[in-house]
């Protein structure tokens, strides 16, 4: 009567883990100061992200994977030119885009990124490409367009990526610059990312970026660094984080907020609104989504504004800026 009993415990549970009635994602294009936003700016971004959230939660819903959500919803911004990543991506101070995105599976750790790219339209889909293809985690530069080339992912002109607003920026931010004007988080715009949690538990998460209008050609910031602005872990959380990247890296921001649920035993709320409290005082400027193993979301930053939404099985759609 003991081994049955047991045994059906032990089904029991195996099948609770396998699915779950908790599931769903949340998103971020960005923080930074944000205050000079039209109405109608307003309008198109928030039109976005509730557009990528409910068809990236239509996956989730049909039972498919986390890690697709994500890539889905990440791809999905950055083919927009309202966002710093992708098509939307900052010029460095050579005038060229050059972009850095992640991406992680809670369920075996399996991870990808890739940095210091310029033709690839969708960084994030070779990120995942690196993180399923190769023996490696990350792959750079040119380095990393020759492997995109040999898979046949898409590389376009760099016509594609062409933005008169950027390069009026890029300008903003030269001037600024040459009159000593301190503006390290000050067009830090725009960095989109994603987390998510299946039916079956896989927690998973994306970023992607342009970098910082006026970075130095090469600089790498948080986004593609696995631990900094991307982490995800089944039974705990996953986050991606936005904002001044060199802090972020330091600080091992997305693994820290994961670290504190698992070590310390604080929810994810407390967790994440402790590290960006911590971070501010140091001057260190941005924000983050995260989700935690019960779809409980997190979306603290510490700027006037992070482009943020997010949707759940026990939650509507929420879309905010401010």
């Amino acid at each position: 009567m003991k081994v049955k009993t047991l045994l059906f415990l032990i089904i029991f549970q195996t099948s609770y883990i396998m699915s779950s009635d908790n599931f769903g994602i949340a998103v971020h294009g960005g923080a930074g100061v944000m205050k000079n936003l039209s109405e109608e700016q307003k309008q198109k971004i928030e039109n976005k992200i509730s557009d990528t959230l409910i068809k990236a939660y239509t996956i989730l819903e049909k039972g498919g994977s986390s890690i697709d959500a994500v890539e889905f919803a990440v791809a999905e911004l950055e083919d927009s030119p309202l966002f710093n990543a992708g098509k939307g991506s900052v010029y460095n101070s050579n005038g060229v885009q050059e972009m850095d995105a992640s991406i992680m599976s809670g369920k075996d750790r399996m991870a990808g990124a890739v940095a210091s790219i310029q033709r690839i339209k969708n960084p994030i889909k070779l990120a995942r490409k690196v993180a399923e293809s190769t023996e490696h985690v990350m792959l750079v530069g040119e380095g990393a367009e020759i492997f995109a080339k040999n898979i046949g992912e898409t590389i376009v002109d760099q016509d594609y990526f062409y933005s008169e607003k950027n390069l009026k920026r890029l300008k903003k931010a030269k001037a600024k610059k040459n009159a000593g004007i301190q503006s390290a988080t000050q067009d830090k715009i725009g960095t989109v990312g994603a987390v998510a949690l299946d039916i079956n538990g896989n927690i998973s998460a994306a970023t992607s970026t342009g970098g910082m209008t006026n970075k130095m050609p090469g600089r790498v910031g948080d986004s593609p660094i696995i631990g900094s602005g991307t982490w995800a872990q089944n039974g705990v959380c996953g986050v991606s984080s936005t904002g001044h990247g060199e802090y972020f890296i330091k600080y091992q921001v997305a693994r820290e907020v994961c670290a504190r649920i698992e070590y310390l035993d604080k929810n994810i709320r407390t967790s994440s609104k402790e590290i960006l409290n911590e971070l501010k005082n140091i001057d260190a400027e941005g924000g983050l989504i995260a989700i935690d193993s019960e779809a409980n979301i997190a979306m603290p930053f510490n700027t006037d504004g992070m482009i943020r939404g997010s949707i759940t099985s026990k939650s509507t759609l929420n879309v905010a800026i401010y």
